[in-house]
């Protein structure tokens, strides 16, 4: 997990396309700049981050759905829930799965555990729209397959 650049997910360990789901892994840093603040003596993954991390998987299963032709984009977020403190060093187990898709949308329910723990829960929704450029398209896909091939 590399806070300060947003990228939230290490690695994918399982893409189901039958049932939809996703489950992904991250390690928090021992040491970020965002725990300066938050707080300081007293390090936490902050909570926008936890929905981050969510919206991040649940992109991800939404985009291998969609053969990685459009790009989601987090449009809303009902029923988040942070259940517990995060901090460094935590071992995080991210799910995702789709509940609804069409129309230029997607839901999905997402959820992180650490220890066995559920720490966070969402229902989110997407829209998903056209890649910006076949560059940005291209990135993803490439980040995409290693967190794959860490898995």
């Amino acid at each position: 997990m590399q806070l300060e650049y947003f990228q939230m997910i290490d690695r994918i360990s399982a893409v189901d396309l039958d049932t939809k789901v996703l489950n992904a892994h991250s390690t928090v840093p021992d040491e970020s700049t965002v725990f300066e603040g938050h707080f300081p003596g007293h390090p936490l993954v902050p909570g926008v981050l936890m929905i981050e991390t969510m919206a991040q998987a649940s992109g991800i299963l939404i985009m291998h759905t969609i053969n990685f032709e459009k790009i989601p984009l987090l449009a809303g977020v009902k029923e988040g829930k942070m259940r517990d403190f995060v901090g460094p060093k935590t071992e995080l187990e991210i799910k995702a799965e789709i509940e609804h898709e069409g129309s230029g949308f997607a839901v999905t329910r997402a959820e992180i555990r650490a220890d066995g723990k559920r720490v966070a829960n969402a229902q989110l929704t997407f829209t998903i729209k056209p890649f910006p450029s076949p560059d940005l398209q291209e990135t993803i896909k490439a980040q995409v397959a290693d967190m794959k091939k860490s898995g």
